[in-house]
């Protein structure tokens, strides 16, 4: 046990147990950090507890170490499916302090890269509401959460983004963070056997993507892309590949989306910083891969 506290002074940490317990019971009830009850112990304890670690990684190195174990057993089914789903920002979730994340020396960024954590020069996610992963779309204030399932509705990989980014232009993100070690020495796996993804992910971009990898994907084709190839003739191309079966699995990213979503920290936004409303889904997903 450590006698620095999180504030650099010293003195005995909280039992990380306790706080953990208070992070979870947050992320699965969506109350303020300030109705937290008092067997979780301070409240600003544990928020601060659960910011620092969306900001160093140690909520995405816990999950990549689940998925390490699964995936040593046998039980990570490689069939990945892609999407995305967009989620309400409360207005809490607006006003966050325009300075960027305190990521300690030598500790990696979660879930996205430096350039993704928010900052005043580097906006979160892309930009938005204040560089925080908010943007306008049809649903009012939103985040789009982008991330990959494994065969069983577990998460792979995630990436947040402004509700109003289009899926497409995150395909090749969110396929590039899915990175499970190796439980003894290797590098870690990052190529699935096979992807699956909806017509919004059609394109010719995404496809060149998945062929220059060598991973076999099933995306139907559009009306309007199918029009103008047949249109086009011999110039237009043969049409692409399409598994019906393999597509039925499709589903399994949709059950995961609802899965995530049984949190209400997660269906509804709270969080004012990208890279902590980041880590909570994370650590929603941690909590699915260990329940399963």
């Amino acid at each position: 046990m450590s006698w620095r506290s999180s504030n650099g002074r010293c003195g005995r940490w909280r039992d990380h147990r306790q706080v953990v317990n208070g992070v979870l019971y947050r992320i699965r009830t969506g109350v303020q950090w300030r109705d937290l009850p008092e067997r979780y112990g301070p409240w600003k304890t544990v928020h601060e507890r659960h910011r620092r670690w969306s900001a160093d990684g140690t909520w995405e190195r816990l999950l990549q170490r689940v998925q390490a174990e699964a995936d040593a057993v046998g039980d990570l089914d490689w069939d990945v499916s892609v999407d995305s789903t967009t989620v309400r920002a409360h207005h809490h979730a607006a006003g966050a302090r325009n300075e960027p994340p305190p990521v300690k020396k030598g500790l990696r960024a979660s879930g996205q890269d430096r350039s993704d954590l928010g900052g005043p020069d580097r906006p979160a996610g892309g930009g938005g509401a204040g560089g925080e992963a908010l943007g306008r779309s049809r649903g009012g204030f939103t985040t789009k959460l982008h991330l990959s399932a494994d065969g069983r509705c577990r998460v792979l990989s995630l990436v947040i983004t402004p509700g109003q980014r289009a899926d497409c232009t995150q395909f090749e993100p969110v396929m590039d963070r899915i990175r499970v070690p190796r439980l003894t020495t290797g590098r870690p796996r990052t190529k699935p056997d096979s992807v699956s993804a909806d017509k919004g992910y059609s394109n010719r971009r995404t496809r060149r993507y998945l062929r220059r990898r060598g991973i076999r994907h099933v995306i139907p084709e559009k009306a309007d892309q199918a029009a103008n190839r047949v249109r086009r003739g011999k110039a237009g191309g043969r049409p692409p590949g399409f598994d019906k079966e393999r597509y039925k699995k499709r589903n399994t990213i949709e059950r995961a989306i609802n899965k995530l979503k049984t949190f209400r920290a997660v269906a509804t936004r709270f969080d004012k910083r990208g890279y902590v409303y980041l880590g909570t889904v994370t650590a929603a997903a941690l909590v699915i891969w260990l329940r399963s």
